[in-house]
């Protein structure tokens, strides 16, 4: 697996693209649709789904994006997020904080997710886990054959994801690092919805709110 991203201008969200042999993976993708777009394109592999680890809309502007140029393209998302997708209160881009952009507004997911599943998606293994806090129905995504997690707005480098906004938690956030994420192998690369990647390592020794 192959694992590339890219920097939307919005937000600095990261969308990332995992791909092998059989197609590609793409992970809340963000609001650079026409990059986006190529950059998919430019990998020449079917899209597999669309995961997404939390529904607000810097993670998913451009979901149905994808949907229309690339056919067949599944949508997974937290059932307790699912009317965000659709929702402009809910997935905050009825509040005007960014620049130019209007009302979010995406057609339904096709899934949601299931936690005690192991999915496997032409090739792609990988589970879910929820890690409430930065809002309550986000998610990480696990990948062990590739120790590898995309954790969202959970876990960043050496910081966590805000917890001021609707839904969002402190005490949640903190304890879902620590039961989810901060458990896994201390190898493992942490792949999160802003900013550079890190290790699990790393964020307990150094992320001082876990620390």
């Amino acid at each position: 697996m192959t694992i590339l991203k890219s920097v939307n201008h919005i937000a600095q969200e990261n969308t990332y693209y995992l791909t092998n042999h059989q197609g590609t993976l793409v992970i809340d993708p963000g609001s650079n649709t026409n990059d986006i777009l190529n950059k998919i394109s430019s990998l020449g592999k079917s899209v597999t789904g669309i995961l997404l680890t939390h529904a607000h809309c810097d993670h998913i502007i451009s979901v149905d994006a994808i949907r229309k140029t690339f056919s067949s393209v599944p949508v997974y998302v937290s059932k307790q997020e699912a009317n965000w997708l659709f929702s402009p209160k809910d997935n905050l881009s009825a509040f005007g904080g960014f620049e130019g952009l209007g009302d979010v507004i995406i057609q339904a997911a096709d899934y949601f997710y299931d936690y005690d599943k192991e999915y496997e998606l032409s090739g792609f293994r990988f589970k879910v886990v929820k890690t409430p806090g930065h809002t309550i129905g986000s998610v990480s995504i696990i990948f062990p054959e590739f120790e590898a997690v995309f954790t969202g707005d959970a876990l960043f480098k050496e910081t966590i994801g805000r917890t001021d906004l609707p839904t969002g938690n402190y005490n949640q956030l903190i304890t879902s690092i620590k039961t989810q994420l901060l458990t896994l192998p201390k190898h493992y690369r942490v792949f999160p919805g802003h900013g550079p990647s890190t290790v699990i390592s790393h964020e307990k020794i150094f992320n001082p709110y876990l620390t």
